[in-house]
């Protein structure tokens, strides 16, 4: 069921009629199977119907506005986020049933809301919901705005609180019934075999509920349903999707059995092992260990606060089982290690809370580091620059990584490994960080020297370069480079007891990320130099102008300067030349049947985005078959990378996931390329129905 949220109108004139808040009316955008809902608007009222066949213009949006919040359906006067906020807060934000998705045979139909429906839904009377109060500024689109959730329980529909408490109680009575009948299957220990039993089952309760929420939104390109956490924050979403629990589709019970099943068999068997919940701060233990951490990303994730979503599930669930985990009626979260200003009074607080903690644990582990192992330390936050009285700067990488060198450690190495899954929902269509990058650390000798900064930067400057190579010819993706540099770049720095400016102080960490940034950018730059001249020319136009179009003398000013012509570019297939305008092809603008071997004008740049075309339209297999002719790439992918650097500099997301897209994809192809017969094309539908060609 797919509803949108409601307040009453802004407008006097129409003050007592709710309006919906939608940000789209698409139900479907795959192509010959367009659907979507119309509003239906009476002079005083309205209803929503759905349509098939392409969609109205403005259905996209919804009554979604490009700026402001919405629109009033009746009256178009703009709604603010605001208004909505106070609306909410009164109690006086409702919802509308918008469409009702059934399932067909391997297609879903989009039926419009009937009454029955609507008074079905109605109907449902939880007997208890989760009153454990939420973070305030959660649901709220950073604006600190809380739109009456005020506490877990408002985050579900009555229908889907029903659901919720149901299987969470089946849980105890599927303990009494395993307990029961576990020694005629041979179990010696009844309670413990159904004690374990249960637990896993209240994971499905707790996979359930990331489903089962108001959160939850729609799929339209894939026709499923998404998630709560498609990202480690609980984000306001304005129409939403409600699962049927019972169904076949995505989010159904079974499918959350089936998901819980998968990750548990995956539980590490061994004979004999033991956790303990411990602060890291004070940890000691009598014996040296090897150590091995993922710690808090500053600011970035308050894990103590999401996890009450789930826990409040768990507890109800577990309570009888594991009354000592589960005594508490909330995750304790004082002692928690983040910067979180909501837990202090100011933002310099919560800093020196987090500044002063991370570098007390820190210290516990390399006291306690076993001297023959490496601490690693793994680290999946990317940069994220802010401007200050210093100018630029990234307060998270400076603040770890400042706790981690006052603890003693130097960075000896860095390992980059794929952590992340692609198709999260921060991942899917961005650049976000496709890995983490492990710091590998040991304890700094104690006669480590002291250097001045010139000394920093010329040896960043001898060593930085092959490690950056090494790296590239590693296949990290372009998004990851800056940060993977940070490794070898912090070997260097951290290698020194103190690095010294001119008058004698302490140059601190961000300083010291500056310059390493500054000789990332330096070595891509460099790099330009094994380019043929027709792709230093299309760099240093794209720079400037991108895809866009630009003066034909500019062109033909920069063409000279690099000992090329605008003639000779558009005959080497990269440019379009007309009426005193010049701009660079895109790739899916160049031709299919481009022969690199007749081409007598071959260009890494022609190369690069030809391969880019082909993956765009024929996938891997494509570019692998393209790869083959071209005969080598490097030159192609070291063009990428410096391509990405220009893009992420100049805000060009599109281009710039393409160019990371082909990186990251490099290995697979150019296994593919060295294949003597491609690998057969199988074709098959995955359980939502959607088509897929791997």
């Amino acid at each position: 069921w797919l509803w949108a949220r409601t307040v009453r109108s802004p407008n006097p004139a129409f003050g007592t009629i709710e309006v919906p808040l939608a940000s789209t009316f698409m139900l479907s955008t795959k192509k010959g199977k367009e659907a979507y809902v119309e509003p239906v608007v009476d002079a005083r009222d309205w209803r929503f119907t759905v349509k098939v066949g392409p969609p109205p213009e403005g259905a996209k949006a919804g009554t979604k506005l490009a700026r402001g919040a919405f629109r009033c359906l009746i009256s178009n006067v703009p709604i603010q986020y605001s208004y909505i906020d106070d609306e909410a807060n009164a109690g006086r934000m409702g919802a509308r049933l918008m469409a009702v998705v059934a399932q067909g045979d391997r297609t879903r139909l989009y039926l419009p809301p009937t009454e029955e429906a609507v008074a079905v839904a109605r109907s449902a009377t939880p007997e208890w919901k989760p009153d454990t109060a939420s973070r305030g500024t959660w649901a709220s689109n950073a604006q600190g705005r809380r739109y009456g959730f005020r506490t877990f329980g408002d985050y579900f529909t009555p229908r889907q609180l029903v659901a919720l408490t149901t299987f969470s109680d089946l849980v105890t009575e599927a303990r009494d019934r395993i307990r029961r009948d576990a020694p005629a299957a041979g179990e010696a220990d009844a309670a413990a075999y159904a004690n374990a039993a249960v637990v896993y089952l209240a994971f499905v309760v707790d996979k359930c509920a990331d489903y089962w929420s108001s959160i939850c939104t729609w799929h339209v390109s894939r026709e499923i349903v998404r998630n709560t956490f498609g990202r480690q924050a609980i984000p306001m979403t304005w129409d939403y999707a409600e699962t049927n629990p019972l169904s076949d589709s995505s989010g159904n019970w079974m499918a959350m059995v089936d998901w819980t099943s998968k990750a548990t068999a995956t539980f590490p068997a061994i004979e004999r092992g033991t956790a303990t919940q411990e602060d890291a701060r004070s940890l000691v233990h009598e014996r040296a260990r090897i150590a091995s951490t993922d710690p808090p990303y500053y600011d970035n994730i308050g894990y103590a606060d999401l996890s009450d979503f789930f826990y409040v599930w768990l507890r109800r669930a577990l309570r009888s089982v594991l009354p000592g985990l589960f005594a508490t009626i909330a995750v304790p979260k004082a002692e928690e290690l983040i910067a979180d200003p909501y837990r202090h009074d100011t933002k310099a607080q919560s800093k020196e809370f987090f500044m002063d903690g991370m570098t007390r644990a820190m210290e516990r582990l390399a006291e306690q580091a076993h001297p023959a192992y490496p601490t690693t330390i793994y680290y999946a936050f990317k940069q994220s620059e802010s401007r200050d009285d210093r100018g630029v700067s990234s307060t998270g990488w400076e603040t770890f990584l400042e706790a981690v060198i006052k603890a003693g450690f130097t960075v000896t190495g860095t390992w980059p490994m794929r952590t992340e899954l692609g198709n999260r929902m921060v991942g899917r269509g961005t650049n976000a960080l496709a890995s983490s990058i492990v710091l590998v650390c040991r304890r700094r000798p104690a006669d480590a020297p002291r250097v001045a900064r010139r000394s920093l930067r010329a040896a960043l400057e001898a060593e930085l370069p092959a490690a950056l190579i090494h790296l590239q010819r590693a296949n990290i993706a372009p998004v990851d480079l800056a940060q993977a540099a940070i490794g070898p770049g912090m070997a260097i720095y951290t290698r020194y007891a103190n690095v010294l400016d001119p008058a004698g102080k302490r140059i601190a960490v961000g300083e010291a990320l500056g310059y390493i940034n500054q000789t990332v950018d330096k070595v891509l730059t460099e790099q330009e130099v094994d380019f043929d001249i027709d792709s230093r020319w299309a760099l240093a136009w794209f720079d400037q102008h991108g895809f866009e179009a630009g003066d034909y003398g500019s062109a033909e000013t920069l063409a000279t300067a690099k000992n090329t012509s605008v003639a000779g570019l558009v005959q080497a297939g990269i440019l379009h030349s007309a009426a005193g305008k010049v701009r660079l092809l895109r790739p899916l603008e160049l031709p299919a049947d481009w022969d690199p071997a007749a081409d007598d004008r071959f260009t890494a740049w022609e190369a690069a985005h030809h391969l880019i075309r082909e993956l765009h339209q024929r996938g891997e297999m494509g570019a692998a078959a393209l790869l083959r002719r071209l005969g080598y790439g490097d030159a192609s992918r070291e063009l990428c990378y410096r391509l990405y650097s220009l893009c992420e500099r100049k805000q060009r997301p599109a281009e710039a996931f393409d160019y990371n897209s082909l990186v990251q994809s490099w290995s697979e192809i150019s296994q593919l390329s060295r294949l003597k017969a491609p690998p057969r094309q199988i074709e098959f539908a995955d359980a939502a129905g959607a088509d897929i060609t791997p």
